[in-house]
């Protein structure tokens, strides 16, 4: 399946909704540190309901640890900075979504390291900033999946 990257993530009912979203499309979540809350903090547990038990969710120190953890994945980067639509990609298995934190998003470094077309967006009107995490989070998986027609699930 995909892979779900959330770098330092800031928010811990964004994380518990994106935990529910991993366990329910079957897509393996990763958590680049520092993190900002515990996972066992009650907005996260309360967010996530009782799917961490359905989710395969992972922690490392750094985006670099992650990115070798799961074999030098193909990344989307998605930002208010990226230029290609998300919907213009043909995800693979394999692939990996990488989101920043919610109060800044991905750093310029992160972003310059990938090639422009695997630096996504979601479209959006231009008065407006940016979405919500977990709202974008699950944009981009249920593409990603529908692309591979809901294979596994109902």
């Amino acid at each position: 399946m995909f892979s779900l990257i959330l770098y330092q993530p800031e928010i811990p009912p964004n994380t518990g909704n994106i935990i529910r979203l991993c366990a329910n499309t079957g897509v393996d979540l990763h958590l680049i540190e520092p993190l900002g809350f515990e996972l066992d903090e009650p907005r996260l547990k309360r967010a996530g309901l009782d799917y961490r038990e359905f989710a395969a969710v992972s922690t490392h120190a750094t985006l670099e640890l992650c990115l070798e953890a799961l074999g030098s994945p193909r990344v989307f980067a998605v930002s208010t900075r990226g230029q290609t639509p998300y919907t213009a990609v043909n995800f693979e298995p394999g692939d990996a979504i990488l989101l920043g934190p919610e109060t800044r998003g991905l750093p310029a470094e992160v972003l310059d390291a990938l090639p422009n077309e695997q630096c996504l967006r979601v479209p959006m009107r231009p008065e407006n900033r940016s979405l919500n995490l977990s709202n974008t989070a699950a944009i981009l998986v249920y593409e990603a999946w529908r692309q591979h027609h809901f294979s596994g699930g109902t």
